[in-house]
């Protein structure tokens, strides 16, 4: 009987000892494939990005997914940060100061009242409308949204959409006010401010009749 024991245990140990080599082996293999599943990812994307054609272009389909990937986040900081107090009154003071500044500094983008721009729906992603009323409900333009949330976007701005950050731009006062006129879109304004977001851009006055010839140019 113990013969037949240390027989066993002779001839036992090899076999024991190749099966956990090759468990080992089978472990290494899994563990390099997934080392060399995860650098094939980036390098599969900067090629994509080098010599595909990645959607850059306004007109192009966005990327699967972009649109959550891009608001979740901001919708996230604006709900941190924005101001919950708004330190300038909503009076006729502050909706015609608003007026003006809307007029030199978004309009050309959002448009004025009862006319939107012709260039804010060819960007990715499509400018608002800021004095257009929705189709449900009465809000118009950006009225539903706190004015501190406005006022977060007028002062950081939001990239890759065109909309730049005014921060060192205008004043606090003047971001404040320019986004209580927003807020206030949907309801009665003073007349004052009305008649100036009413006016059409004239972004290209007409040319004086008398303008110098212009000068010949040789040919290289």
């Amino acid at each position: 009987m113990r013969i037949e024991a240390i027989s066993r245990i002779v001839h036992g140990s090899p076999v024991r000892m190749m099966v956990k080599l090759e468990v080992l082996a089978e472990m290494i293999r899994l563990l390099l494939g997934l080392v060399i599943g995860i650098l094939l990812i980036p390098v599969g994307v900067w090629i994509w990005l080098s010599y595909g054609h990645p959607p850059v272009a306004v007109a192009d389909a966005a990327l699967p997914f972009e649109r959550l990937i891009t608001h979740t986040p901001l919708h996230t900081r604006i709900n941190i940060e924005l101001p919950k107090s708004v330190p300038v009154e909503a009076n006729e003071a502050t909706f015609v100061a608003g007026a003006h500044i809307y007029r030199e500094q978004c309009s050309f983008c959002h448009g004025v009242y009862g006319n939107p721009s012709t260039v804010g729906t060819h960007m990715f992603p499509d400018a608002p409308p800021l004095w257009e009323k929705h189709h449900n409900g009465d809000v118009v333009g950006v009225s539903d949204d706190p004015p501190g949330e406005t006022y977060w976007k007028v002062a950081n701005g939001i990239r890759l959409t065109g909309m730049p950050s005014y921060n060192k731009v205008l004043s606090e006062t003047e971001m404040w006010q320019v986004s209580l006129l927003l807020a206030n879109a949907n309801k009665p304004l003073p007349p004052a401010a009305v008649a100036l977001l009413k006016e059409p851009l004239h972004l290209d006055p007409a040319l004086p009749s008398a303008l110098p010839a212009p000068t010949a140019r040789p040919v290289l």
